[in-house]
């Protein structure tokens, strides 16, 4: 993997596995790894609004190093900017919501390690049809902003899980890009 890994964006749909691969990049590549479900929700499911999201991601973007995870439209486009590469996690939908599901029942009752305190694990119809409808509803529109940065940004799509495998096993470590 190319030496200018140094500020990630990873989309997805829930359940594709994005916060879990941006903490096995982080760890790999020695980046910050910012989950913005932690970063805009506050205790009790409260969400934080839409200027302070945008204050705060900017904030973080000004880092040298970083790679953040999450979708969340309004502001995607800063990240989408700021990043020098934009990992799209396109999983089938079958395998998003199963995770889903799965990771409601290990969690029920408890909050995530990616998600903000006092958020404790929850499942509802919005977010099922969301997961759901993710394919066709929402996919196409990330697959043309990804069109539009072609060109300026090393874009990975992970269509798989074993491509996410393979991709995982093709990161060179930080401290071996140097030696």
């Amino acid at each position: 993997m190319s030496q200018s890994m140094n500020r990630v964006v990873l989309i997805g749909s829930g359940g594709s596995g994005k916060s879990t691969l941006a903490r096995q990049i982080g760890e790999k590549r020695k980046l910050q790894v910012w989950h913005l479900d932690q970063l805009f929700w506050n205790p009790g499911w409260v969400p934080t609004n839409k200027e302070e999201q945008r204050l705060t991601q900017q904030s973080l973007m000004a880092e040298e190093r970083w790679i953040m995870d999450g979708n969340y439209n309004g502001t995607m486009d800063l990240r989408l900017e700021q990043a020098d590469t934009i990992i799209f996690i396109d999983l089938p939908r079958v395998v998003c919501l199963y995770r889903v599901l799965k990771r409601n029942w290990q969690y029920r009752n408890r909050t995530r390690p990616d998600m903000a305190e006092g958020c404790e694990e929850r499942l509802d119809l919005g977010f099922l049809k969301w997961v759901w409808s993710y394919p066709t509803k929402h996919r196409p529109v990330i697959l043309n902003r990804l069109r539009n940065y072609a060109h300026e940004k090393t874009i990975i799509v992970l269509k798989s899980r074993k491509d996410v495998r393979l991709f995982l096993a093709s990161l060179v470590k930080e401290e071996e890009l140097y030696e």
